[in-house]
């Protein structure tokens, strides 16, 4: 993204992860879920924050919070690093405008194809209707 830091727009907080981990996973909180709320934001435009809002609703919860977690690290720093990447990837994902398709025309060898595979299933087709029609 155009590099702005939205560090003190985002709110960590840890608990204990689940999955693999032995004691680890008992004792120590390395899941990492990190909440931003978009309508509030400060470095956002109006138009940034509905595009965002629009774009990863699945994310966002009833508050307006998007909500991102990271437990596959056995640490709670590196999960932090990677919910953070996964944040700023997810943002900038969202703030990317598609690129317009260019109108084609189908090739010649593409429409000979397509012509022949129709051909062929409808000699297919031909085959198996009822042979006393013929004679």
């Amino acid at each position: 993204m155009d590099d702005r830091d939205f560090g003190g727009e985002l709110q960590y907080s840890a608990s204990r992860s689940s999955g693999p981990g032995g004691q680890n996973v008992n004792k120590v909180s390395t899941k990492v879920e990190l909440r931003f709320h978009v309508a509030s934001s400060q470095l956002l435009t109006e138009s940034e924050k509905e595009l965002i809002a629009e774009k990863l609703a699945p994310r966002i919860n009833a508050a307006g919070e998007l909500l991102l977690v990271a437990q596959s690290e056995r640490s709670q720093l590196k999960n932090k690093e990677k919910v953070t990447e996964k944040f700023y990837a997810l943002i900038t994902k969202a703030l990317t405008p598609r690129k317009k398709r260019k109108a084609t025309r189908p090739s010649m060898a593409s429409r000979e194809e397509r012509l022949e595979t129709k051909r062929r299933q409808s000699e297919k087709k031909e085959r198996r209707k009822d042979g006393s029609a013929l004679a």
